[in-house]
């Protein structure tokens, strides 16, 4: 392969590979291309591409070959030749003739191209380092598929894949991770024909130096790692760099201690506690790099945290009240102490380990004690203690609904409040529905306690409460309040006797009713189109009847019925439909009249027939008494 003016001849190894062809051997060791003269010739020179392919045969006999010249991967020539070699000429090169040469050799089925060649942009680079290589086959026409391979991983080689639609070469870029010390990569090209994808051989290896841009850091604890609580200790963090910015963190767990930039050293002071116990990490930056060192650190317990024992947490006023400050592994210079604590505030209550009082109500409060050696300061759990005084006795609690109703809707609910006036909080309160308890709730102010309860059935219901606290073992009940459970009123139905038809002039009795609903029950009659009841009772029974004496003609019509009681809901039956006939003496006396008419009218008919008929008869005799006078 040539390439360039000026630039040194260069001989192209290429794959060693081997096949059978007419049970004789042969391979193509390797191609070579020369120009002639040489590589530089001045401008309107003769110029001579050879293209020289060494080929091994296990016997003596002729093997055709194809040779292909490119330029700048651009088919120049193609030559057919039994020679193992043949030129391509240029009779007066010019400067557009300057460019990369390369020679394809083909011999029966075999077919040798050139390899990949991968350069690497940077043959040294540094930690966190973007390193550019390029993969180039001139020989090739794109598309073209490019595989790089960083190898020398612990973890296997890196693949990198990249397609390139117009060019023959292409370039990737590859992070150089911590602690690589040398990089080795290669690339393989990959071209679809009409046989599938095919794949060159490997290319060349390319070996990169990798620089440390600074070491990994030391992580030194100061005196020693046996450390025991109240100790002032140091951590000393050290790192070797280049004249790089660097950043150095000192941090425990996740949370950073100190931090410096500019220098190769971090030093860090602090007194220790139990806990202080867990890995400390020194980290060292610069970009994208990043090298820690983690030490663990115990810390020993110089005592234990104290205890505060307490005779109860709720006392009477009198007792006596009785505290004391227990610590393990007490030292002579231990210093205790018993405290209040109010609204996060502390108040000395006596300095050792013990205090011992008769309980008043003013008592109650949250206690805590302290423990102190060498500056290292300990505290117990914090305890609520609570003193119930004589002078509040119980009051009978008060048991109301709200709202102040007596009446309740089945089905809904209902709120029921209780309150002791007098009492030291926390009150408990139970509620009861009859002798059943269906509710507690404790209270530690002096509002009321409260109960919602969903009635199930009609009727009365007895609610009461009981209250008592910590203080009283005597539970006080209040008084039974009653509830009445009112249904409201369910389906309404109505009908008639007689049905549907009543003569003119005669009574009808309409019967109202409902299936369900609470006394008393209103009941209204209306015809449709009539905004004023026909009748209206209210009664305690589930029904009721209307009668009406006479009706008319005009009384015809839609009638319905419709049902109420206290809780307000209305309900409305369906439509019957009343047809008021004419009475039987009515219908004689139109039968009568009816036969008179016809009487009368055959009468007068009869007669008229008669005297028409006599009235002809009359005038035959006068025709024929004056023909025979002719």
């Amino acid at each position: 392969r040539s390439k360039g003016w000026g630039q040194r001849e260069m001989v192209m190894p290429l794959e060693l590979k081997s096949t059978i062809l007419l049970c004789s051997f042969f391979t193509i060791n390797k191609v070579e291309i020369r120009a002639a003269p040489s590589l530089q010739v001045p401008n309107g020179d003769a110029l001579t591409i050879l293209c020289i392919a060494d080929i091994s045969k296990s016997g003596n006999f002729m093997i055709e070959h194809n040779f292909t010249f490119f330029k700048d991967g651009r088919i120049l020539s193609d030559i057919t030749s039994l020679q193992n070699r043949t030129e391509y000429k240029i009779p007066a090169a010019r400067f557009a003739d300057t460019g990369e040469y390369v020679c394809m050799v083909k011999a029966k089925e075999k077919k040798k191209k050139s390899d990949p060649k991968l350069t690497a942009l940077k043959t040294m680079v540094t930690e966190g380092e973007e390193l550019p290589l390029k993969c180039e086959v001139p020989e090739e026409a794109p598309p073209l598929t490019f595989t790089f391979q960083k190898l020398l991983t612990p973890g296997g080689p890196v693949t990198r894949t990249k397609e390139e639609l117009d060019k023959h070469f292409t370039t990737v870029e590859f992070l150089v991770e911590p602690g690589e010390k040398v990089l080795k990569f290669q690339c393989i090209a990959s071209v679809y024909s009409a046989h599938g994808m095919q794949e060159s051989v490997p290319s060349n290896e390319q070996l990169v130096t990798v620089v440390e841009p600074f070491s990994t850091p030391t992580l030194v604890i100061e005196p020693s790692l046996n450390i025991t609580e109240g100790d002032n200790v140091k951590l000393v963090c050290r790192v070797v760099v280049r004249n790089y910015d660097i950043e150095i963190i000192i941090q425990k767990d996740k949370v950073i201690l100190s931090s410096a930039r500019g220098q190769n050293f971090l030093t860090y002071f602090t007194k220790v506690r139990t806990e202080d116990s867990g890995n400390y990490t020194c980290k060292v930056e610069l970009g994208s790099v990043s090298k820690e060192k983690t030490v663990n650190v115990v810390v020993t317990e110089l005592f234990s945290k104290p205890e505060l024992v307490y005779p109860a947490k709720t006392i009477d006023e009198g007792d006596w009240l009785q505290l004391q400050c227990k610590v393990k592994g007490l030292l002579p210079k231990t210093k205790i102490s018993i405290k209040t604590r109010y609204l996060g505030k502390d108040n000395m209550l006596n300095d050792s380990s013990s205090f011992i009082t008769r309980a008043h109500v003013n008592d109650t409060a949250t206690y805590i004690c302290t423990a102190e050696i060498n500056g290292i300061i300990k505290e117990s759990d914090p305890v609520q203690i609570k003193v119930y005084g004589e002078t509040y006795p119980f009051s009978i609690p008060q048991l109301w609904v709200a709202p102040l109703v007596q009446e309740v809707m089945l089905g809904g609910e209902i709120r029921i409040c209780c309150q002791s006036l007098y009492g030291t909080p926390p009150i408990t309160y139970k509620f009861f529905r009859g002798n059943q308890t269906v509710n507690s709730s404790q209270i530690f102010n002096k509002l009321p306690a409260e109960f919602m309860d969903k009635p199930t059935k009609v009727g009365v219901e007895q609610y009461s409460c009981e209250a008592s606290n910590y203080h009283s073992h005597i539970r006080t009940r209040s008084r039974e309040l009653n509830v009445t459970v009112i249904a409201p009123v369910g389906k309404v139905n109505l009908f008639s006797v007689p049905k549907m038809e009543v003569e003119d002039g005669k009574g009808i009795s309409f019967y109202c009713y409902v299936e369900t609903g609470s006394f008393p029950i209103n009941f209204k009659f209306f015809k449709r189109n009539n905004r004023k009841p026909l009748f209206e009772e209210t009664n305690m029974d589930t029904r009721v009847v209307s009668y009406n004496k006479t009706l008319s003609r005009q009384d015809s019509g839609e009638y319905f019925c419709e049902a109420s009681n206290p809780t307000n809901r209305v309900q409305r039956s369906d439509e019957i439909s009343i047809n008021v006939i004419l009475a039987s003496w009515q219908k004689v006396l139109i039968a009568v009249f009816v036969l008179v008419i016809i009487v009368i009218l055959s009468c007068g008919g009869c007669w008229w027939y008669l005297r028409k008929k006599r009235k002809g008869k009359n005038n035959s005799l006068l025709f024929l008494s004056a023909a025979c006078i002719e």
